[in-house]
């Protein structure tokens, strides 16, 4: 068994986290802290947590977190740094925050306004590098891991392994994905109430503002094995809906590549994963498919007429997309059961 710690308990991220952990049969949770709702109740902030509904928050601090074996951080951009550097090197931190997912400053600075931090190990176990790897095959025995964020995990997922197979042109990427509400936290935004969010859909981030674009770069040039010529369209989208995400991704296909080896592509890489699925012929990802779960439900299509691979995936932005990855890379970082607490399936209606 393993203490645990969870760092942002009150938000959408952490009420995950701690959902998922319940049920870990290598867990046992220890300190649970916040920001401005420190002192209060959890079950205040996530009711259906009932068997943590009077654990009261404590302040998010190194002393407080300290003790623990494993210490999840789900906290604002921009705040994990400090606290990361605090804590002991033998402890495992796995963030769920942006500090650290990106290896490249400039990257950092063009999107962010704090201080580059570096990066650490990447949680996304099944994005393909090259044909023959993983990159859960870096996870093992690691101590600080960075949690991938969600958009990149439908889309990383969705391409990586055209990229790797080197079947699609690297500078014509065009992604456009929908999200629900939840992806944007907790905190009260008028465009986010529920009167102008019901029957409505909008853009944001449009023109290559969103942060997550060199995130999904960076991956994507991974996968083709350090590809320097990766360019991406990326235009994030808000759906009437609490969680979820479904990413339309399409990109030109290379001269003589056919449906036959694309499909050939999503069998080796995802063959044999336990919860990233491509779907039989005939049937496409909805987010109804994967809520509440840590599965990923991909498809493709080759349309002929405009020579482009059109890739179609679905991930729950909470699970899969946040803390489902934090809790799987931590099951590998520790030799756990990769598989460990987290739901395989979705739940319906």
């Amino acid at each position: 068994m393993v203490q645990v710690a969870v760092a942002g308990a009150s938000g959408y991220a952490g009420g995950e986290l701690l959902r998922l952990l319940l049920a870990h049969p290598n867990v046992q949770i220890g300190a649970l802290t916040a920001g401005g709702s420190a002192g209060s109740r959890l079950g205040e902030h996530h009711p259906h947590l009932m068997p943590l509904a009077d654990v009261v928050l404590e302040e998010t601090t190194p002393e407080v977190l300290a003790g623990h074996d494993v210490v999840f951080l789900a906290l604002p951009h921009g705040q994990s740094a400090a606290l990361a550097a605090a804590l002991a090197e033998g402890v495992l931190v796995v963030d769920c925050g942006a500090d650290f997912r990106l290896e490249n400053e400039n990257d950092w600075t063009a999107f962010y306004d704090t201080p580059y931090a570096g990066s650490w190990a990447y949680g996304m176990p099944e994005l393909t590098l090259g044909t023959a790897a993983k990159q859960r095959d870096n996870l093992a025995g690691e101590r600080r891991i960075a949690v991938p964020g969600c958009y990149p995990t439908a889309v990383s997922l969705a391409l990586a392994p055209l990229f790797a197979h080197d079947l699609v042109e690297h500078d014509d990427v065009v992604v456009v994905a929908s999200s629900g509400t939840s992806g944007a936290g907790k905190g009260l935004k008028p465009h986010l109430l529920g009167t102008e969010v019901m029957g409505s859909m909008s853009p944001y981030g449009v023109g290559g503002g969103h942060r997550h674009t060199p995130e999904i770069v960076q991956n994507l040039r991974r996968a083709a094995q350090g590809a320097d010529d990766v360019s991406l369209s990326f235009t994030p989208t808000l759906a009437p809906m609490p969680r979820g995400i479904l990413a339309t991704c399409t990109a030109r296909v290379r001269d003589g590549v056919d449906a036959a080896a694309i499909r050939a592509a999503f069998e080796a890489a995802y063959g044999g994963e336990t919860f990233v699925h491509l779907l039989a012929d005939g049937s496409w990802p909805s987010t109804g498919m994967i809520v509440a779960s840590n599965a990923v439900a991909v498809q493709f299509a080759l349309d002929a007429s405009s020579g482009r691979v059109v890739v179609v995936s679905a991930v729950d932005n909470l699970t899969k997309g946040t803390a489902g990855a934090a809790v799987q890379s931590m099951n590998l970082a520790l030799g756990f059961d990769e598989a460990a607490g987290l739901p395989a399936v979705g739940v319906a209606p």
